[in-house]
């Protein structure tokens, strides 16, 4: 009963954590619009970039990959236990998706997997985001790296025989991904899905903003 409520903790508190959306948070302090207001409307570091800003991008992708690592490496720190260090990385991985601050309407959780699969194992994150790097390389398009590198997270889990917890973790975290992207699933079998670095229309102007 105790090694469960301390699971069920690890994971509560991981999921606060996750729940802070990097994209809003960097795009408000550099008073860029709303990431859920332009683009694929998706608060992500891939939608920031289409405002043309690599740095609030990269800011956004450090945090929201950050968020998901720390949450690992302090449950693991405090109890030593891949179980609980899964569960909390699971956790955060879900407060992404479903952040609790923005209405349970979150990103897609490619930069916070990467995250906890990097904190879950290191080879584990390096191999899988080897993979993204590749396909997006050849593909130029983010969604489909990023779907396929998720299947091959849980191949690489498995193959380098690491805990169950973190196996079943990459597992329930790729078939959340693929189907958060259930949407650039269509768009790419219609042919109609944004490359790697198109930059989104801007926004139009507020009409009230004159009256300001």
């Amino acid at each position: 009963m105790r090694d469960a409520l301390i699971t069920l903790l690890g994971a509560v508190l991981a999921y606060g954590l996750g729940s802070i959306s990097f994209a809003i948070v960097v795009s408000r302090l550099m008073r860029l619009p709303d990431p859920r207001s332009y683009g694929s409307k998706n608060p992500g570091a891939t939608n920031v970039l289409r405002t043309g800003k690599k740095v609030a991008a990269a800011l956004t992708l450090i945090g929201d990959a950050g968020k998901g690592w720390l949450a690992v490496w302090l449950a693991y720190y405090y109890t030593l236990d891949p179980t609980v260090a899964a569960a909390a990385g699971l956790g955060a991985f879900l407060g992404h998706l479903y952040p609790a601050f923005y209405r349970f309407k979150g990103g897609k959780g490619v930069a916070t997997a990467a995250g906890v699969l990097f904190g879950l194992n290191l080879w584990l994150g390096v191999g899988t985001l080897v993979t993204w790097g590749v396909i997006a390389a050849f593909f130029r398009y983010v969604s489909l790296a990023s779907m396929i590198a998720a299947i091959f997270a849980v191949f690489f889990s498995w193959f380098i025989k690491l805990e169950t917890p973190t196996v079943c973790a990459a597992a329930v975290m790729a078939v959340l991904l693929i189907w958060r992207h259930r949407e650039n699933i269509r768009r790419l079998a219609a042919g109609t899905e944004s490359k790697l670095g198109a930059k989104a229309a801007t926004p139009p102007p507020d009409p009230n903003a004159a009256s300001r």
